[in-house]
């Protein structure tokens, strides 16, 4: 294996790196926003459960991501080199101002705007751009209806009883269940993007035939990788998430975190690489809309929003012009 492919398979972990602790809110915020477990813990269990989804879910979204972007023939070397680049670029940005934007879609934005600066738009997969670009917006939404209807049918169940001092320890409990699941979805859908991503760099590379399945080894160091990321967690957005979005009980906690998870279940089963962070903010939102539609500070939702539209084209720019300069220097 030459130099460089190794030197982009540790950018490419590095990213899932970043990937973890980006995503750290996603998996603890509401946990730590309920006070069911302190950060320290919280971490802990959602990096636990991001290393184990490997035993879950199978690789169909790191084919996606290795295949279903763009052409192969263009994903040379150093093409995916600035993809990662990019994306660990537009990650770091926005951790710095606290925004829970999209890992995901970084790197999709990533690869493509290396790609397209190196040989135009015919390279991009139509077929495949689309059903992400499609998922952008039925991900967030499919959150936020299960959010919303499992939370009403929560407060339905319950609404007779008394002692919420008892109904909340109930739903703590619950909630280490429910934040366990959302972290192996998040796994599961998450460290498949950069398996998928050493996977082309090994096809790149001729280490293996096009259309050849992720090494044992490539799916262990993917997880390992989140899993650390995790532990290293992301208090800007933790902050962001658990409480500027909307004020969270253990039961509302509950809601977001299972519908985020059966969302994610669904999409890395189907092999739809999805936004982990918009899936569970649009869960939270669905908590706090079933309230009332003004538990939710929309101002706050609205700027996680435009940091999402604005991140495939921000991490291709990123990547475009560490294609040039990778081309110009090679």
């Amino acid at each position: 294996m030459t130099l460089g492919a190794l030197l982009t398979i540790a950018v490419a972990l590095a990213f899932d790196y970043t990937n973890g602790f980006h995503d750290a809110a996603n998996s603890i915020a509401t946990v730590v926003a309920t006070r069911v477990l302190s950060p320290r813990y919280a971490v802990l269990w959602a990096a636990t459960f991001n290393f184990v989804a490997f035993l879950v879910f199978h690789t169909a979204v790191a084919s996606t991501i290795a295949k279903g972007v763009v052409d192969q023939e263009v994903l040379t070397v150093g093409v995916i080199f600035a993809g990662l680049i990019g994306a660990i670029g537009w990650n770091l940005v926005t951790f710095y101002l606290g925004l829970p934007t999209s890992s995901s879609h970084a790197l999709v934005g990533g690869i493509a705007g290396a790609a397209v600066v190196r040989s135009g738009f015919d390279v991009l997969v139509s077929e495949g751009l689309r059903k992400i670009g499609v998922f952008i917006v039925i991900a967030p939404l499919l959150g936020l209806a299960l959010g919303l209807i499992l939370n009403l049918a929560v407060q339905w169940i319950f609404h007779r009883v008394r002692r919420v001092d008892l109904l909340n320890k109930g739903f703590r409990k619950g909630q280490l269940v429910s934040a366990a699941a959302y972290s192996l979805g998040h796994g599961g859908n998450d460290a498949q993007k950069t398996m998928g991503i050493i996977l082309a760099v090994l096809i790149a590379s001729n280490e293996l035939p096009k259309g050849a399945d992720v090494p044992l080894w490539v799916v262990l160091a993917s997880h390992t990788a989140i899993g650390l990321g995790t532990l290293s967690g992301g208090w800007r957005i933790v902050k962001t998430m658990g409480s500027r979005i909307t004020r969270l009980q253990p039961a509302g906690g509950m809601s977001a975190e299972t519908g985020a998870a059966l969302t994610l279940f669904f999409t890395s089963h189907a092999g739809i690489p999805v936004s982990t962070t918009h899936t569970i903010t649009g869960s939270i939102i669905g908590v706090g809309a079933s309230r009332r539609l003004s538990a939710v500070r929309w101002g706050v939702a609205g700027r996680v929003v435009m940091a999402w539209v604005v991140t495939i084209p921000g991490a291709g720019a990123i990547a475009a012009l560490t294609s040039l300069a990778v081309r110009v220097g090679s």
